[in-house]
C-alpha cells in the first residue's frame, strides 16, 4: 500500500541551516532507494530550525529498508544538531 512518511526535525537554536545541509546530503540515498516515489525537504520560513521531510513510498517496508542505507555517522551527526528527538509518522490516502 502506498504511504506518505512525514519526518519533523527541530534543530538547536541557530543550527537550522546546518541541519538542512546535512539532511540534504543523505536525501539522494533515500530518493534512489527501491520503492521511493518522491522525497522533499522543507525548512520553516519563520522558524529556520524546523525541518520537514515528506516522502512518498510504495510501502512502509520499502521506507524502513531504505533508512538502513543512511550511513550511521551521518545519522549521528544529525542527532547532534537536534533540540529533541525527531518525529515521524506514516499516512495513507
Amino acid at each position: 500500500m502506498r504511504v506518505t512518511r512525514i519526518n519533523e526535525f527541530q534543530a538547536l537554536e541557530g543550527r537550522g541551516d546546518e541541519l538542512r545541509a546535512l539532511v540534504e546530503s543523505f536525501l539522494p540515498t533515500i530518493a534512489a532507494a527501491s520503492g521511493c516515489l518522491s522525497c522533499r525537504l522543507l525548512q520553516g520560513q519563520n522558524a529556520a530550525e524546523r525541518i520537514v521531510v515528506i516522502e512518498e513510498w510504495q510501502s512502509v517496508e520499502a521506507h524502513q529498508a531504505a533508512v538502513r542505507n543512511v550511513p550511521p555517522d551521518a545519522m549521528q551527526a544529525a542527532m547532534a544538531l537536534l533540540a529533541g528527538p525527531p518525529k515521524g509518522e506514516y499516512f495513507s490516502d
